[in-house]
């Protein structure tokens, strides 16, 4: 009864989002290398987050979209309006390229 008592609990927990978006990330897309080629590079930012609750992999379309989240909200501190993943997530890490794609 404990075990699944704990399954059910840990299977509830992964769906759970944790991440809020900030108004100001609001405003930061999240594009592909192609769509930013007229963009200025500004940097450069590597966001993580629990990629397991209680032993049990989150649902991977649930942690990219937070690992988005964290991004957009990241970029703002460059000055970024957008931002485009370098490479796959791995254990909740991703980095992601930030740029300045629309004029100030």
């Amino acid at each position: 009864m404990w075990r699944k008592a704990m399954i059910v609990l840990a299977a509830s927990l992964t769906a759970c989002t944790w991440v809020e978006l900030t108004p100001e990330g609001e405003r930061v897309r999240v594009l592909t290398a192609a769509e930013v080629a007229k963009c200025e590079v500004v940097g450069k930012t590597t966001v993580s987050l629990a990629a397991k609750v209680l032993g049990i992999k989150r649902h991977p379309e649930d942690v990219q979209n937070e690992l988005n989240m964290l991004a957009r909200n990241s970029a703002v501190d460059l000055r970024g309006d957008t931002v485009v993943p370098i490479a796959a997530p791995v254990d909740g890490k991703q980095t992601f390229a930030v740029y300045r794609c629309m004029p100030r």
